[in-house]
């Protein structure tokens, strides 16, 4: 029997979220080889914030207010700082100087990101393995990153393939700004 968790967190993470929509606009606009730092940066990021849930994270953002407070004015600063730079990002061009994310930064970026901390609360209480903390943090951990390493590659192979629709300025223009906007959105979704 599959464990339920695969398919909670498979739904939770391949929906778009932020991830969802930094990677396919990365592999749109810079190219699947380009944007691997940032892919794995998502997969390894994810997988250690899951893995922290598991350890008891969540327990100590619930119980402390002030940091769950912190932490949501954080994730909005910082999406609303990304989507800024899609809506002002130029068209993909061999003259720019504009680079995807990098691995450093894509792990950093998980623990603002408030899609991945939803999903993966959800996931340790909902779907508890009944195994040590560390057993649990292993087993979180190691699901959400196998399992992200798929989502990741999907989304990041369309954005590369959609960059084949998106031959003039207009259009590169409006495909930054919808994202953009997509993206933003999350900001006020953390506090509602």
């Amino acid at each position: 029997m599959i464990d339920p968790l695969i398919g909670f967190v498979f739904f939770g993470l391949f929906s778009p979220g932020p991830n969802v929509i930094l990677l396919t606009t990365s592999g749109a606009r810079f190219g699947f080889r380009p944007t691997l730092p940032h892919l794995g940066g998502v997969v390894l990021g994810v997988g250690i914030t899951a893995g922290l849930t598991g350890l008891g994270l969540g327990a100590l953002l619930a119980a402390a207010p002030g940091l769950e407070t912190g932490l949501r004015l954080a994730a909005a600063c910082w999406i609303l700082f990304m989507a800024w730079q899609l809506w002002t990002a130029t068209p993909r061009d061999a003259q720019s100087t504009q680079s995807p994310m990098s691995l450093g930064e894509a792990v950093l970026f998980q623990w603002v990101n408030p899609k991945v901390w939803a999903v993966a609360l959800a996931a340790a209480s909902a779907y508890p393995g009944g195994l040590s903390p560390w057993g649990e943090a292993l087993r979180l951990g190691g699901t959400f990153s196998g399992i992200n390493l798929f989502v990741c590659l999907f989304w990041t192979s369309a954005g590369s393939l959609l960059s084949y629709l998106l031959q003039s300025p207009l259009a590169w223009t409006v495909f930054n700004r919808v994202m953009a906007v997509a993206l933003g959105s999350y900001a006020g979704l953390l506090f509602h």
